[in-house]
């Protein structure tokens, strides 16, 4: 039952949280700080261009709250009785839930004095469905990049040092306010805890570090600065660690209950093809072996990658600089740069990983390396080797693997645009004979081999909105194959120029004009055309890449494209060709995700998570505050995935942390491996992944009829 309601005219007041909540509060403690618990007193609440009321739900009190379509940003601000401190923590959590009947995504944002939206404070968003709950994490970032005044480049992330935009003070949060963003519709939304989270963990790489700062890696490639658990300080230790963990892989296989594929020996034995396919078994898709038995992927990506890094410009920044060795000069080489620093160009790099596996096992360290990647895979629990790994190591058929095609080469819709690049125009002939040539290159290798699960293809391709490939194809030239295809297809539609005029409120004197034109029509006015040329020019890609597996491998699955920016539609063309639809999933759970097209198979092609605890400087697309929450999060996105009905595996990425200062294609230079730059495993993930390998099969078949053993 509803007890008050209230709103405002819009000014922000200052006001209290909670009756709790007193001036100068000290929530440094590690356990949990409750800053919210659903009551309130009217007169510490600010609403603009919403209506807020307390209501009663099963567990307590909850802030029921109504946005209106009036104010950019309609919603609820909370304040401090003078501040909080928030210091040891990582994180605010909002648990919410959606009590409207349309979607909403929720943000909230976490305040210092002197807020802006962009300075002193930080922000983050969850999107729910009608009736859904979810829990919205907004991390306490309170550290900037530290670039010494332009002496370091060429990085995602650098050592760090104390506030910039996007970060806050945690000793001094004032106010956090609950909104949504833009709306074209009124929602409804109920706020039903609010508190501080997660001990937190200082970073292990700061500016501050040293005087002199350069150098700054070692000759490892590790921050020199700081001293964390796993670092490697000797040629010694190095050796000394393959010995132990070659004991520890001994001692520990992998889970008894798997085949030599890493399906589940121990279930249900259905019809042996003598190659992976997709199947729905009670209720849930899963893989098949070729066995017969139930697979669940459960893999990981850039399996023994190098990674190499530019060393440019950067003669200072590398203490003993193994390149100069003359048995290490094989890991020097050059690669090109699509962003950053060195974009358009090809600088001189090394690969300190490479060298460092030279060192740790040898001259002949590919073939010694290789066979302890399959000992991990198996002791680790993982059962699949995901995109972008090495040939040599898939090809060992010890572990089964992915592999991709590419349509690069292919001409591209000049009118596109996007952050990997244009996208391929499907029409023109160059993409089908591209795709042909990609995947008949794989005739005799991957293709027809029982250890390939099948094909990805391209990666993280730009999608955009519902309308964005028949805007990009009319904003082309005339001679552009989509843009043809698209001026045909009107033609037949409206047959004359007047009608097209009259429906897009355009101007165009003829056929031929619109083929010169380079301007887009109102998206609005066109926008039934355009969509439906956009759902035509999916269907193209993916039932061309089917057909061009389907002739080289026919008895492999297509994977889908790995979406990371997709809308609806591409979604919907993806499920009608491919055999299982592959997203980058870049979130902290996905137990609840919708796919919008028809009952298909789902795989994950990566995700991570990443810390600043070991000596990196950048944590990837999702942080965590250190290796134990890394390890946690793991192995709940992975279980939370394998409880889903339409999954059927998830990828990490990817196999190592890539390097310190950066990779040259685009400066990435993120925690997020399962061992890092001199391949010393982390161990809290390995545990996790281990856990999750044991218990993998039966948890996902949990809420289905148990089967029967063999």
């Amino acid at each position: 039952m509803r007890s008050r309601n209230y709103r405002s005219s819009g000014l922000w007041l200052l006001v209290a949280l909670t009756a709790s909540a007193f001036p100068g509060i000290d929530c440094s403690a590690r356990a949990d700080s409750v800053l919210f618990d659903g009551r309130f007193d009217p007169k510490h609440i600010t609403t603009q261009d919403a209506v807020v009321e307390e209501s009663r739900i099963a567990t307590g009190r909850a802030l029921h709250v109504v946005t209106g379509t009036l104010q950019l940003w309609p919603g609820i601000t909370l304040h401090a009785p003078g501040h909080w401190d928030l210091s040891g923590y990582v994180h605010v959590t909002v648990r919410l839930r959606n009590a409207g009947t349309n979607d909403v995504r929720v943000s909230c944002r976490v305040d210092n004095p002197g807020a802006d939206g962009t300075k002193n404070c930080v922000t983050d968003s969850l999107a729910l469905g009608p009736d859904q709950s979810g829990v919205l994490k907004v991390a306490l970032k309170r550290t900037s990049d530290g670039k010494l005044g332009g002496k370091l480049f060429g990085m995602r992330g650098y050592p760090v040092t104390p506030g910039g935009p996007g970060t806050v003070d945690p000793k001094n949060i004032t106010q956090i306010l609950l909104f949504v963003n833009k709306p074209s519709a009124s929602h409804t939304f109920e706020l039903q805890d609010l508190r501080a989270t997660g001990p937190y963990t200082p970073p292990t790489a700061s500016v501050a570090d040293a005087e002199p700062f350069f150098p700054f890696i070692d000759t490892f490639g590790q921050y020199k600065h700081r001293d964390w658990p796993g670092k490697v300080h000797s040629l010694t230790e190095l050796a000394e660690r393959r010995a132990e963990e070659a004991k520890e892989l001994a001692a520990q296989p992998g889970p008894s209950e798997w085949d030599q594929y890493g399906g589940w020996n121990g279930g249900p034995q259905l019809a042996a093809s003598g190659y992976f396919r997709a199947e729905k078994y009670r209720g849930k898709w899963w893989l098949i072996d070729p066995e017969g038995h139930l697979f669940w992927s459960h893999g990981i990506d850039c399996v023994r990658a190098l990674d190499p890094t530019p060393i440019d410009e950067r003669a200072e920044w590398f203490e003993n600089f193994p390149g100069d060795q003359v048995a290490l000069r094989e890991f020097l080489s050059g690669g090109y740069a699509l962003k950053g620093h060195y974009a358009g160009r090809s600088p001189k790099t090394f690969s300190f990983s490479g060298a460092n596996l030279w060192r740790k096992y040898g001259a002949d360290w590919r073939q010694e390396y290789n066979e302890v990647i399959h000992r991990r895979l198996r002791s680790w629990g993982l059962n699949t080797i995901g995109n972008w790994s090495d040939e040599t190591t898939r090809l060992m058929r010890r572990t089964p693997y992915t592999d991709t095609l590419s349509s690069r080469g292919a001409k591209n819709i000049e009118g596109s645009d996007g952050y990997w690049g244009k996208f391929p125009d499907v029409f023109d002939p160059s993409f089908e004979s591209g795709v042909r040539r990609s995947m008949g290159g794989r005739k005799g290798r991957t293709a027809g081999d029982p250890w390939c699960l099948g094909y990805f293809s391209d990666n993280e391709m730009s999608w955009g909105e519902d309308t964005s490939l028949a805007l990009a194809a009319l904003k082309s030239p005339a001679e552009q194959a989509a843009k043809k295809a698209l001026v045909v297809d009107l033609k037949a539609k409206y047959d004359d120029i007047a009608k097209l005029n009259t429906v897009w409120g355009t101007k165009h004197e003829s056929w031929e004009a619109l083929l010169e034109s380079r301007e887009a029509p109102d998206k609005k006015k066109a926008h039934a055309d355009l969509v439906e040329f956009y759902s035509k020019a999916a269907e193209h890609y993916f039932r061309t890449v089917r057909d061009a597996i389907q002739a080289a491998a026919p008895n492999q699955l297509y994977l889908g494209c790995r979406f990371a920016w997709v809308n609806e539609r591409a979604a919907i063309a993806a499920g009608k060709y491919c055999d299982v639809v592959s997203y980058n999933l870049y979130k902290r759970t996905i137990a609840d995700f919708k796919y919008p097209g028809a009952d298909k198979p789902l795989i994950v092609g990566e995700f991570h998570f990443g810390a600043l605890d070991r000596g990196m400087f950048h944590t990837g697309l999702v942080p965590v505050a250190n290796q134990s929450e890394r390890a946690q999060t793991y192995q709940d996105y992975v279980l939370g995935a394998a409880r889903h009905p339409q999954f059927v595996g998830t990828h990490w990425f990817q196999w190592k942390d890539e390097p310190t200062t950066g990779r040259v294609y685009d400066e990435e230079n993120y925690q997020i491996g399962f061992v890092d730059v001199a391949d010393t495993p982390y161990r809290e993930i390995i545990e996790a992944s281990r856990a999750v390998g044991r218990r993998l099969y039966r948890e996902r078949i949990a809420d289905s009829e148990n089967p029967k053993p063999k």
